[in-house]
């Protein structure tokens, strides 16, 4: 017998959202930017409040509940995705891949997609199934870009 998936749904951020991003974000980054760069929790904190778009943003919602975020900003002729965090226990059951296939469908076929991801991430993978492709790694992050209208359907990996 198979486990039920929870219901996935995306509803709009508030500006009252910023601490649960902020609580998102080190629960899904902080094991893995701590030994890149160390883990400071005000300086992270800081920079989800100056960066926070709720104009752009969608809680990730799973029966009812927040499990993550997702941002989709427009920046001049390209977009950005950002703060794409899902909490650790729903992670690798498909969830992120169905939020991501929904909001790729929302990008205009003429505009480039960039994002940033840490290196070592399990989430560059993800990004790769779904048309992103390695621009610049500084050790750090890893800037991917995904060409307009590259094919948001997922593809297999080698």
């Amino acid at each position: 017998m198979s486990a039920l998936l929870p219901v996935v749904a995306l509803r709009v951020a508030v500006p009252e959202d910023v601490e649960l991003v902020a609580a998102l974000k080190e629960r899904v980054l902080r094991r893995d930017l701590e030994p890149l760069v160390g883990w400071d929790p005000d300086r992270s904190r800081a920079r989800v409040a100056e960066h926070f778009s709720p104009d752009h943003t969608r809680m990730i919602l799973l029966d009812g509940e927040v499990a993550g975020t997702i941002t989709l900003r427009p920046d001049g002729e390209e977009s950005w995705l950002e703060m794409f965090y899902l909490d650790e226990q729903h992670q690798g059951r498909g969830i992120g891949s169905a939020v991501l296939r929904a909001v790729l469908a929302e990008v205009p076929d003429e505009r480039p997609l960039r994002l940033q991801v840490l290196v070592g991430s399990a989430a560059r993978r993800l990004y790769e199934r779904h048309g992103f492709v390695v621009e610049h790694d500084d050790g750090i992050d890893i800037w991917m870009r995904r060409a307009p209208g590259g094919s948001a359907a997922v593809t297999a990996t080698p």
